[in-house]
């Protein structure tokens, strides 16, 4: 799909943006890591890219039309810490379009969320966040689907758990499952997510 070509293409060219960012990253190990933070009152800031696999939790409505509830999702974000263990973060998230009801219904929005880290030794560790996203939601739909069309928006909860590998003082690889609550035209659904991804701290 047009809409999926461009996500990946965005997401594509932010990844090659952290890369520059990171081009002077030392081995793991090392002094680099300033514990700077663009956020009051925090430190370690750090910048992340993600990409995967959604689901929607939606009803594919009537009349026989195509139904496929799985996208592909990406996200931006940066974040902080406020103390070793607790922090904020800010992002951006896109979970795709998908085929429903003879059109297609699709989701994107801003987050918000706390996030509580525990390391598992030296570069392992594990991460849940709890927040909000602010979403916004377009859905076309054939006239005897059932299924309203139209746009919505509006604040959803959202959560999820993560595994982190520290590979260097900068570079970290996650891999993430989240679920957000979206406003959609004929209701409010959730949305699932995992997917994988790289952060930089700076």
């Amino acid at each position: 799909m047009r809409s999926t070509r461009l996500l990946s293409r965005s997401l594509l060219a932010s990844a090659a943006a952290l890369a520059a960012l990171g081009a002077q990253a030392q081995t793991y190990g090392s002094s680099a890591a300033t514990g700077n933070s663009f956020i009051p009152g925090t430190s370690n800031g750090y910048i992340g890219l993600n990409l995967g696999r959604s689901k929607y939790d939606i009803d594919g409505g009537t009349g026989g039309y195509g139904f496929d509830n799985k996208g592909t999702a990406g996200s931006i974000y940066t974040g902080a810490m406020v103390n070793p263990n607790f922090g904020l973060e800010f992002g951006y998230l896109n979970t795709g379009s998908v085929d429903r009801a003879g059109g297609s219904t699709r989701a994107q929005g801003l987050n918000l969320s706390l996030v509580g880290k525990a390391p598992l030794g030296d570069r392992f560790g594990i991460y849940g966040k709890l927040g909000t996203t602010y979403g916004w939601t377009r859905t076309s739909a054939a006239l005897d689907s059932g299924i309203n069309g139209g746009k919505d928006h509006g604040f959803g909860l959202s959560y999820g758990v993560g595994a982190s590998y520290q590979f260097t003082p900068q570079w970290a690889g996650i891999v993430e499952w989240n679920s957000n609550d979206f406003h959609f035209a004929s209701g409010r659904d959730s949305v699932r997510a995992v997917m994988v991804g790289v952060q930089y701290r700076y």
